[in-house]
């Protein structure tokens, strides 16, 4: 039996927030010191919770605060708290509402103190391979191991990419180049951060099937919505849009997420009869600007703030708007596809290929074009339409938990078995 498929009892367990070890043990760390992004913590208890039903024993290692939002120790993992208090950190939000962003640390302060180095390196002392999910989860991973890489392997998971400016952009890719290449096999959530890790140096890079689950059932969930007009026109009465189209966006309220793009977009949308209103689920650091400009301008946009239904309410919408300079396996885009909502999104990192012709995709910060995007389909039911049901059709066809769990056993059982 390989180290990565072991029994309750063999030696070895995994981890998992950002980093996974297995003994055969597994680590795992997530958030490198940081509460992890929503996408990736979800994709980690995800993981976590396949891996423990394979017999594995798994120990997640992840920064204070994270248990409490993604309850890896319900998955069947034990915790290693490291890292900084929820109250340092940036990123302390549940998944609900996704930063859509890099990991919150960077390109900030890289919190790579001897204490969180140390308290990974007790944590992956027995591990037989250690899993880090981000970035600067790899860095503290491939510091914590030291020369113990030469045996233990390191895998590293890139959800995500990181943008940076100025001086930081040299620190980044210096960054890119020590996690890629220390370790023994990099796992990326998209092609082109497949290719960045080669470029980088990887030895070893390949495309992951990261898939995520969709919410568990809840009173005012989306099919309860669905099922249920006047619940349904209730909420659109709540948004402030009725007897007119809604448009549905949902992420943190930061400059990576293009709103203000969107916000330019609407003024085209304000000619039209009757003007659609854009409902932003989400808050950050931006909104204060964001709301300032709607007010000046006269906006048809709402920030809704944060939602605990943000994608629930993609039961109500008419049209799903996703305006971000990057991202990897958007969320909302995968639920927008589920539903059978229509999405208008940036042609930009992961999302022509999880996409497909199933959306509408637009070159990013191109707000013309995504008036236009808008303009036509609200004025086309038959092209919604279409795209309603090629959309649920290509959701069918996204990798599923299971497949993300069989694909990470057989990387750790060819590393294993080297």
């Amino acid at each position: 039996m390989s180290g990565a498929q072991g029994a309750p009892g063999a030696p070895g367990t995994p981890f998992v927030p950002g980093t996974s070890c297995r003994r055969r043990r597994l680590a795992a760390t997530a958030g490198g010191g940081e509460i992890p992004c929503a996408s990736t913590g979800v994709h980690v208890r995800s993981l976590t919770e396949g891996l423990v039903a394979h017999g594995l024993r798994v120990t997640v290692c992840a920064p204070y605060g994270a248990e409490q939002a993604y309850g890896f120790t319900a998955a069947g993992a034990q915790l290693a708290e490291v890292g900084h208090t929820a109250a340092h950190s940036a990123a302390a939000q549940p998944p609900s509402v996704p930063r859509n962003a890099a990991l919150a640390s960077l390109p900030g302060p890289l919190h790579t103190d001897a204490e969180t180095v140390l308290a990974l390196r007790r944590a992956c002392a027995d591990a037989d391979l250690v899993h880090a999910h981000g970035l600067h989860a790899g860095l503290l991973a491939a510091m914590a191991l030291g020369r113990r890489r030469r045996h233990v392997p390191l895998v590293v998971t890139w959800h995500t990419r990181e943008h940076a400016y100025g001086a930081h952009r040299g620190l980044v890719r210096l960054l890119e180049r020590r996690v890629a290449r220390a370790a023994g096999v990099v796992l990326g959530a998209t092609t082109d951060l497949v290719d960045l890790a080669r470029r980088r140096g990887a030895r070893d890079a390949r495309l992951a099937p990261v898939a995520l689950p969709f919410p568990e059932p809840r009173s005012g969930s989306y099919d309860q919505l669905s099922a249920d007009p006047d619940a349904a026109a209730k909420v659109r009465a709540e948004i402030g849009a009725v007897d007119r189209p809604l448009l549905l966006a949902v992420g943190r309220l930061d400059p990576l997420q293009g709103h203000g793009t969107a916000l330019t977009a609407a003024r085209a949308w304000r000619g039209l009869e009757p003007p659609p209103l854009l409902a932003i689920a989400g808050e950050g650091p931006r909104r204060g600007v964001l709301q300032a400009r709607i007010d000046a301008e006269a906006l048809p946009v709402r920030l809704l703030g944060r939602r605990d239904d943000a994608f629930d309410l993609l039961a109500v919408a008419d049209i799903a708007l996703l305006p971000a300079r990057w991202e990897a396996r958007s969320l909302l885009a995968q639920e927008a596809l589920r539903a059978g909502v229509p999405l208008v999104a940036s042609a930009v990192g992961g999302l022509p290929e999880l996409v497909g012709d199933a959306g509408l995709l637009v070159p990013y910060a191109d707000a013309d074009a995504l008036a236009a995007a808008v303009t036509g389909l609200l004025r086309d039911p038959g092209r919604r339409e279409s795209l309603a049901t090629a959309g649920r059709a290509r959701a069918a066809r996204l990798p599923t938990e299971d497949d993300t769990v069989a694909h990470v056993l057989s990387v750790y059982d060819e590393l294993l078995t080297r």
